[in-house]
């Protein structure tokens, strides 16, 4: 029985049980500050069990992604190393909320394992809390007492929290046999630790609320929490001795093997690679397609860790170049069927996993010889600095080194490493990628709620349901309203709060952690508004009208994106504010020119479009078949928010849109840059924030070319200075270069970078001192020959003529010129024989 039919078989009992098949949610928790991962199947139910939501069904069945491998569930350190623990895994569940309870659930793992999944009666063992003899009989009708162990509260009572739900849990176990316990093990029973005795399922029995202090009543609605590991039951219907080698993972171990030239099972510590890179690399591709991409904090950190453990791994095996993202792959092509967003995002697993590796790689070495050095020390502890020079310099979790410690035989001051992580919070504000808590606020009336009526209207009256004074204002929720909530990327409404005898100035609008609309208020006339008291909402209709342009806009960029970049492109966050959007997305190199031109190109056409925007509510899943791009991390219930604008564009969405995509007006990309591995981020405005933009860029550009124009006449100045200065000789004595030809003083002469102003100045002021004579100067200027002749006036006409002096001069520079009897001008293209022509002067005159 294959996995794929172990999971369908599974749901498909459940579903024939009346129980509602549902998806699988992200890895990413949203909203919930106390989760890096979904660890389990009832993560997703958390909001129901508590009472804090409702589902239209009271039993649900679930096949659920989970990673543990951080925070207080987290089976890192255990994995390839044991048969059982895994990163990455999926969990089997049913749920009951308030509908059945241990009666039925036990007689519903016991009917399935048994007849649905044929597992062997004789070798199941159930466990139960010590005191709960009410579960202990419910088993007795199945199984003989002495399979049935009764155990304490480590292994067999779950909490949500230290307050909160709670309740007493049974597990099925399954008994695999004296060899499995490992050779000379002794086993303790169905709790030992050995691999003997597999747990395949727990029940959870929730029927108490744990008050503070401890005090446990019962809750008025007891409800029921299951998990069962796919992975696990894939092993054990599948006669494998390891989970790894159920048909989920082992075809990556079978690429390692075919990369590497090793064969599984020839030798243990290959095999504990082995397993590691197979199961870290279902855990890497999982978390990459939900857009989690290795960073230095939070769950990003921890995906980093998973994916330079598995690189670890390879370089122990031999593996001399990057393979994980071909692992990937196989991980895609394994489970991408029932998984479509692997499919999806293929190019970035491979991508991010590829880059990942290349820089771990090229630091790996170095890490390794600084790891070599401080072993020559031969100290028994690594002191912290060190640890943290690896993790902060080479890019070595804390954790790789613990196990290269285990290798080498040297333990880790761990201690000592998180006060230098601590310092180096101190010194960069360092903050993780957790959620933000959420305001909660105390509403003391059961079933209270607040209506949102933004989408139709920007004015309401309501009612005061809570308040609480702030620096300089106050906060408050009323029973309705037409704020809209910063959520999904798109800023708070602000606008005016009024009651008769208070006005406020509402700056922001926030969601509380029950849900509510908070309203931050500043006062600007009147008393403090109080519970009960009437409130006139009206929001800000200008500033909502240019963040909904915004909003459509960046829909419809997401599009563009998608079309001219590729498939590939995942939303990474977004900021819809009035005057401008922001839009980050997966891609790994910078968007040219040319695509920013044809993204522009494709929003504004289906701008020009005027298509209208059609709004719709639907099931998530009918959401999905319709094709809507829904994003991980973003919480999505039963019921969704569809927005279509144009043909194309749909994707599930809470936020505030235009009517029809021509109030967008036009859209324009102003700003692209890398912010993180493979994350690029573009800003682009539309209407009249664009208009603004532009005419500010304008105005700034007209300015700037004054300014260069201004700028230019003044070197004009300095440049034709220096060029007079230079004409005229500079240092250079022009009349000691004069020659007595027959009694006539003649000067002829070449002054390099002179333009024709520059030659006539400087032959004024020799003419000058010369008093009588002849005066000819070339200057060569931007590659071209000027010629300047003067005569002076006791000379000019009677024996030479200027004119035809230069005349002649030109000529011999394939030029021409002329001019009076005094002076003359003219130029030619050859200044290889200025030199020539110069000369020819001195023979003119001497002639």
């Amino acid at each position: 029985m294959t996995g794929r039919e172990i999971r369908r078989r599974f749901l498909d009992f459940f579903a024939e049980r009346g129980h509602e098949r549902v998806s699988s949610s992200s890895l990413v928790p949203h909203g919930d500050s106390t989760l890096l991962f979904t660890n389990a199947g009832m993560v997703q139910f958390k909001g129901v069990f508590t009472g804090a939501e409702t589902r239209p069904y009271t039993r649900a069945a679930s096949s659920q992604k989970c990673v543990r491998a951080g925070g207080k569930h987290n089976d890192l350190e255990n994995v390839g190393r044991t048969a059982r623990h895994l990163t990455f895994f999926e969990m089997l569940g049913n749920f009951s909320f308030g509908d059945y309870f241990k009666h039925e659930a036990i007689d519903l793992a016991w009917e399935l394992f048994t007849t649905r999944l044929a597992l062997p009666a004789d070798r199941l063992w159930a466990t139960v809390f010590h005191s709960d003899d009410e579960a202990f009989e419910l088993w007795r009708r199945h199984l003989p007492p002495e399979r049935i162990a009764r155990l304490g509260e480590k292994d067999n009572f779950w909490a949500m929290g230290d307050t909160g739900p709670c309740g007493p849990c049974s597990e099925l176990h399954i008994d695999r046999g004296e060899a499995a316990a490992g050779p000379a093990h002794a086993c303790a029973g169905v709790a030992c630790e050995c691999d003997r005795f597999l747990e395949l399922w727990n029940l959870v029995f929730m029927q108490y609320e744990r008050a503070p202090g401890g005090a446990m009543t019962p809750l008025p609605r007891p409800s029921i929490d299951t998990g069962a590991g796919l992975e696990r039951l894939a092993m054990i219907l599948q006669g494998k001795p390891s989970a790894f080698e159920c048909d989920l993972l082992w075809p990556v171990i079978a690429r390692v093997q075919k990369e590497t030239g090793k064969r599984y099972g020839a030798h243990a510590e290959d095999d504990v690679s082995m397993r590691v890179i197979a199961d870290h690399a279902r855990a890497t591709a999982f978390l990459v397609a939900e857009g989690v991409f290795p960073e230095k904090t939070g769950r990003e950190y921890v995906l980093r860790r998973i994916m330079r453990r598995a690189i670890r791994h390879e370089v122990r095996l031999g593996i001399d170049r990057p393979l994980l993202g071909a692992f990937c792959d196989t991980v895609v092509d394994t489970m991408g069927e029932d998984f479509p967003e692997l499919g999806e995002r293929r190019r970035v697993i491979a991508e991010i996993a590829r880059g990942e590796e290349e820089r771990f790689r090229e630091t790996l070495d170095r890490g390794l010889e600084l790891i070599d050095e401080w072993r020559a020390k031969r100290d028994k502890t690594m002191p912290g600095e060190i640890v943290f020079k690896l993790y902060d310099t080479y890019g070595f979790p804390v954790d790789l080194v613990e196990v290269i410690g285990l290798e080498q035989g040297f333990a880790v001051d761990a201690a000592g490493f998180e006060r230098e992580m601590d310092r180096q919070r101190a010194r960069s504000d360092f903050a993780g990628s957790g959620e933000i808590r959420a305001q909660r606020i105390d509403i003391v009336v059961p079933g209270t709620t607040c209506a949102f009526v933004g989408y139709d209207r920007l004015e309401e009256e309501g009612k005061i349901l809570w308040a609480a004074p702030t620096d300089g204002g106050v906060d408050f929720v009323a029973d309705v309203t037409p704020f809209y909530a910063e959520s999904g990327g798109q800023v708070g409404d602000t606008g005016v709060a009024e009651g008769d005898e208070f006005s406020l100035q509402v700056v922001d609008a926030q969601k509380s952690a029950e849900g509510f609309v908070v309203h931050r208020g500043k006062i600007l006339s009147g008393r403090a508004p109080r519970v009960g008291d009437r409130v006139r909402l009206r929001v800000d209709a200008e500033r909502r009208a240019s963040i909904r342009r915004h909003h459509s806009g960046t829909h419809l960029l997401h599009l563009a994106l998608r079309r001219v970049l590729g498939d590939h492109v995942m939303q990474k966050g977004s900021r819809v504010a009035p005057d401008r959007l922001r839009f980050d997305f997966s891609h790994f190199a910078p968007v040219k020119d040319d695509e920013a031109r044809a993204i522009e190109d494709i929003v504004n056409a289906r701008v020009a479009d005027n298509a209208p925007t059609e709004v719709v509510e639907t099931s998530f899943d009918h959401a999905k078949r319709l094709g809507a791009l829904a994003f991980f991390g973003d919480k999505y219930g039963e019921r969704v928010r569809v927005v279509r604008i144009g043909r194309e564009s749909l994707e599930l969405c809470g936020g505030t849109h235009v009517a029809a995509s021509g109030e967008i007006g036009l859209l324009g990309v102003v700003a692209e840059r890398g912010i993180a591995q493979g994350v690029r981020r573009v800003e682009a405005l539309a209407g009249p924030a664009l208009l603004a933009w532009a005419r500010e860029h304008e105005t700034a550009a007209t300015r700037r070319e004054e300014e260069l124009l201004r700028q230019l006449k003044e070197r004009d100045k300095e440049i034709s200075a220096l060029r007079r200065k230079v004409a005229s000789g500079g240092t250079r004595d022009l009349a000691s270069e004069v020659r007595d030809i027959g009694g006539i003083k003649v000067l002829a002469a070449r002054i390099d970078e002179a333009d024709p102003k520059a030659l006539r100045d400087a032959s004024d002021r020799v003419k000058e001192k010369l008093r009588s004579g002849v005066v000819v100067l070339a200057g060569v200027s931007d590659g071209r020959v000027s010629l300047v002749a003067m005569v002076t006036p006791d000379l000019a006409g009677s024996r030479f003529h200027a004119g035809k002096i230069l005349g002649e001069v030109a000529g011999v520079l394939g030029g021409r010129g002329g001019g009076k009897s005094d002076m003359a001008q003219g130029g030619g293209g050859d200044p290889a024989r200025i030199g020539e022509a110069l000369e020819r002067v001195y023979a003119i005159v001497g002639g």
